[in-house]
């Protein structure tokens, strides 16, 4: 089975990568901060002004390591890396159940549903271990909702039909979303979803968070030969990664939600680590760190996959996921088995 392995985030500015004797050196004012081997890591995330030395972009493109661009507060700006991989056979057929109507519908189908039921096992949780502290009717019948959309993605359909399932299902959930948030709930309001830019702390979080889930996932795709781009659910668009899009909703509860809700309520970031300006709400630098060292142990933690019944490492599921996709876009699996935490 393939080794998981890391993701190296770079945030300090001015930072320059280069190579020596295949590892990658960090150097900040010319001083060697990080010296780690390749090959031992999955890829490289440049926040802002990282400089990356044309002969470690060389090297890491040779290697399957790709590097990624981010500007200073997590917008995607370019990624290197080398040639793409995989049975071109493989990549015709994610091509074909993409442009056929029914076969997307089938796949994006199996994808909403761990996504739903994923987001329902977070507000169960919640109610469970934080019961006295919540709205119990409104949370229960948030949970209800979702229930019901899962029940009707059970017969098949539609794509129109599977983004309006979807959509009353995410109003359902971060409807209550709010109530999660048990401490510090003055400086960590959340009234619902908002990006581009987010205009509080929470969702400055979420957003955040999400980037880094999709260059993980995206990884996994592209490690397994599928093609990032064309998804099933979210449809084709230069430049947006649909597939990875696609197949990060089933972890966006269990992996990204429930990190940020730790973050907050367990004081690991602090109000006064963001910056609220006209424009939007970003992170300083300081905060930005404790949510990559936090997201890099959450994916360490181990839970037993609900259809392999394998004990892995959490990070490691993206990878799987990816396999398990491929193996029903070939043939040989009659369903994509979505993740579900039990």
């Amino acid at each position: 089975m393939k080794k998981h392995l890391n993701t190296l985030f770079v945030t300090t500015q001015g930072a320059y990568l280069h190579l020596e004797s295949e590892a990658v050196v960090v150097r900040v004012d010319k001083e060697i901060k990080l010296r780690v081997p390749v090959l031992s890591i999955a890829g490289i995330v440049c926040f802002g002004n990282v400089l990356v030395s044309p002969p470690l972009m060389g090297f890491c493109a040779d290697k399957q390591v790709a590097i990624t661009f981010l500007s200073e507060y997590g917008r995607f700006l370019a990624r290197v890396q080398g040639p793409v991989s995989g049975n071109v056979l493989l990549r015709k057929a994610q091509y074909r159940t993409s442009d056929d109507p029914e076969g997307a519908a089938t796949v994006a189908r199996s994808i909403l549903a761990g996504k739903i039921l994923n987001a329902k096992t977070v507000l169960q949780r919640a109610l469970r271990d934080h019961g006295e502290k919540l709205d119990r009717p409104r949370m229960e019948e948030a949970v209800e909702r979702l229930k019901s959309s899962a029940r009707h993605l059970e017969r098949p359909q539609g794509l129109d039909n599977l983004r309006g399932i979807e959509g009353e299902a995410a109003a359902a959930y971060f409807d209550v979303f709010e109530m999660l948030i048990t401490t510090n709930r003055e400086h960590f309001q959340f009234d619902g979803r908002n990006r581009r830019p987010p205009r509080d702390r929470v969702n400055c979080l979420l957003s955040f968070v999400y980037t880094i889930l999709m260059h993980d996932v995206r990884s996994a795709l592209e490690s397994v030969g599928l093609d990032p781009q064309v998804g099933f659910l979210h449809r084709d668009r230069p430049g947006r990664p649909g597939l990875a899009l696609d197949l990060m909703e089933e972890f966006r509860p269990i992996v990204a939600d429930r990190l940020v809700l730790s973050l907050v309520n367990l004081g690991k970031v602090k109000a006064g680590g963001f910056i609220i300006e006209e424009s939007g709400v970003t992170m300083d630098d300081e905060t930005r760190k404790v949510v990559l060292v936090s997201y890099q142990e959450r994916k360490k933690e181990e839970i037993t996959h609900p259809f392999l019944g394998e004990k892995v490492a959490l990070g490691f599921v993206f990878h799987l996921q990816a396999l398990l996709l491929a193996r029903h876009l070939r043939g040989d699996l009659d369903a994509y088995p979505p993740f579900v935490l039990k």
